[in-house]
């Protein structure tokens, strides 16, 4: 069987230069699309390639990117332009193939195999004129890697963050890839590379040769897929997307929001505002996406000392309601602490996990009122459709209204979570 052919590009400096090309102005300048400082989430999201070069790095504050770089213009993020920019860039890559599998809105992996000999049979040429495509049509770069497998394809992109074009092959692996640091490939985080180096492994290579007994001991059922990774052996699919919106089918397996919040959280009642802007937004998104969910998770960072905790609860009935998300949010909160000074909240976090779909069979509870689901559900869609039709801010809850600061953000459209990741 002849082998796979698969791509990953990756939009370089996406965030940045999105605003450059919307911006002529800020081309060749250092950019860095950041967070509102009076909003206490001043902090570098993604800079472009001048602010790079003078040392910006991602996640540091504001502050911190400008004693390196005192030209640095910092831009607010616009969620709404990378959305539609990442979906015309994959509109190019479904010319090619139908086998688009996104990685978070910058990146994205392509299948070609089946079409390749529709291009000509070379998987460079086809890589180089999708580069062209997204310079030209677009006004952005991107890096492509080109594999056998999801993993060297990815490293491929990773090797060259400029606007290059990396073949990583039968051939040549051993070569380019088993020299670089374990930390280069995809799932190698900080602490798997920590348990690496304490060991002696370094290198892709060293862990693509790295026994069973090890691999199992120190990083359980993980160690071993890791290892295959090295060795590319990875086989997983690329996933078919949908031409329709221009994004995957991917099984989604949980939905979450959380925020900083604009002023620590005192009392009851600025908690209650912030739990309720939050699970707003996920159960739109849940009853957008046609699931319910069993299982209500709620996170806490308190002010004093920036630690936390979470909590979860399962629910006897799946649900998409607002109401029932919020109300049990608050009530793993109030379980867990005192709302006053003492235990001020700086940030919170609502997510949902164990999806059902809609049209899945519900056993219905025994003392519930039925009825009453059903009401607040067609309640909670027909809001959903005039927000889809006027915004999300054109129907808020009263208790949302009670903090003046918190009433006016819109957290669903500035406050975006991709669930979107390699292992399903």
């Amino acid at each position: 069987m002849r082998d796979r052919v698969i791509m990953h590009i990756d939009m370089n400096a996406f965030y940045a230069s999105v605003a450059q090309h919307l911006d002529p102005s800020l081309r060749g300048k250092a950019v860095a699309v950041a967070g509102d400082p009076k909003k206490r989430n001043g902090i570098i999201l993604a800079k472009s390639h001048e602010a790079k070069a003078a040392g910006v790095k991602t996640a540091e504050a504001i502050w911190q990117a400008r004693q390196k770089c005192s030209d640095l213009v910092v831009v607010p993020p616009d969620y709404a332009a990378y959305k539609r920019y990442s979906k015309l860039a994959r509109m190019i890559y479904y010319d090619y193939t139908d086998r688009v599998e996104p990685f978070g809105l910058d990146e994205s992996w392509i299948d070609v195999t089946g079409s390749l000999p529709l291009f000509g049979g070379d998987a460079m040429l086809v890589a180089r004129e999708i580069s062209e495509r997204v310079k030209s049509e677009l006004g952005l770069t991107v890096s492509v890697g080109v594999s056998w497998n999801k993993v060297f394809a990815k490293l491929g992109s990773d090797t060259d963050p400029g606007d290059g074009i990396i073949a990583i092959t039968r051939d040549n692996y051993r070569d380019l890839a088993w020299p670089m640091a374990a930390s280069e490939m995809i799932y190698v985080g900080p602490a798997t590379m920590r348990k690496l180096h304490s060991a002696g492994y370094e290198t892709i290579g060293d862990l693509a040769h790295a026994g069973d007994y090890f691999l199992t001991k120190r990083f359980g059922k993980i160690g071993p897929m890791l290892r295959a990774f090295a060795r590319g052996e990875d086989t997983s699919p690329v996933k078919v997307m949908d031409p329709a919106k221009a994004d995957v089918d991917y099984v989604v397996k949980g939905i979450g929001n959380g925020l900083t919040a604009p002023h620590d959280l005192e009392c009851e009642s600025d908690v209650k505002a912030l739990v309720w802007l939050l699970s707003e937004s996920v159960a739109q998104r849940l009853r957008e996406s046609r699931l319910r969910c069993r299982t209500i998770s709620v996170g806490a960072r308190w002010a004093r000392d920036l630690t936390g905790y979470s909590r979860q609860t399962t629910v006897r009935v799946p649900t998409c309601l607002t109401r029932d998300i919020a109300n049990f949010a608050m009530g793993l909160l109030r379980a867990n602490q005192p709302f006053d000074k003492d235990h001020a909240l700086r940030a919170i976090h609502v997510r949902v996990t164990n999806l059902v779909p809609m049209d899945a069979p519900v056993q219905c509870d025994l003392f519930g009122d039925a009825a009453e689901v059903v009401r607040m559900e067609r309640l909670d869609l027909a809001i959903d459709a005039l927000r889809v039709r006027f915004g999300n801010t054109c129907v808020k809850r009263a208790v949302e209204l009670t903090d003046d600061v918190m009433s006016g953000l819109d957290i669903k459209r500035d406050n975006t979570v991709h669930p979107i990741g390699f292992l399903r």
